[in-house]
């Protein structure tokens, strides 16, 4: 009964979702862009992006083949925004055990598949944020944000060299979803953030699988974050 229960909840608030501007790109992106965004997330998004309170860079922990990445490219040049896009993954995912071992059931390894998948990101992001290219940093989210605590200047995955550190307007933290690692990038996050900024856990809602959900009720208990909106993934505002 559990489980039919909370089926029908999560079929509830999938319902009462609140919808991004349609707007053409984004469909015909998401045609061409691997990727796995949400509906809901599209909304958040837009709002953030839309009402970001300074030039600061926006970043982004986790970027996979690049649609959220050229989404919020996207949203930048739509709403006139002149913010710097800086993003890290390493696209070493979490269950691998071996990269050297076979995808099961084909000769295909791990590890060329983990080169696909980056250099399809840079050929997507090279081709759709061409105006704004991302500056994408190879690490894992805790060495970006020790680059960053130093203001490193490092080389990013086009070869282009950029000096980390300083405050951020907006973060969309996507990556390893175990509870450790998302606490440690809120934490992260949460040092740089300038007030009035914006963050927004993907795979947060609260009936996800994902134990990022345990991160945000910490999140709201710290009273220096207000929730904008569940939709279903929560977007935070910092206002202290």
């Amino acid at each position: 009964m559990k489980s039919i229960l909370k089926r029908y909840k999560a079929y509830r608030q999938r319902k009462r979702q609140k919808k991004a501007t349609p707007y053409e790109y984004i469909e015909w992106l998401r045609y061409a862009n691997a990727g796995m965004l949400v509906e809901g997330n599209l909304y958040c998004l837009e709002y953030a992006i839309k009402n970001l309170p300074s030039n600061k860079p926006v970043i982004e922990i986790g970027s996979f083949c690049g649609l959220s990445t050229n989404v919020i490219a996207f949203y930048l040049e739509k709403f006139s925004k002149k913010n710097l896009i800086v993003t890290c993954d390493k696209w070493m995912f979490e269950n691998v055990e071996n990269i050297d071992a076979n995808l099961d059931g084909t000769d295909i390894k791990h590890r060329a598949y983990k080169t696909f998948v980056k250099e399809t990101y840079m050929r997507n992001v090279s081709f759709f944020a061409k105006n704004n290219l991302p500056y994408t940093i190879e690490v894992l989210s805790d060495e970006f944000f020790e680059m960053w605590a130093n203001h490193a200047r490092v080389k990013d995955v086009f070869g282009r060299d950029i000096q980390l550190g300083g405050q951020v307007s907006f973060a969309y933290i996507d990556g390893n979803h175990s509870y450790e690692f998302v606490k440690k990038d809120f934490i992260n996050t949460d040092k740089n953030l300038e007030i009035g900024g914006f963050i927004l856990f993907d795979d947060s809602s609260d009936f996800s699988a994902w134990e990022v959900k345990r991160v945000v009720k910490e999140v709201i208990q710290t009273g220096r974050y207000t929730i904008i909106i569940k939709n279903p993934n929560y977007l935070f505002k910092k206002i202290k």
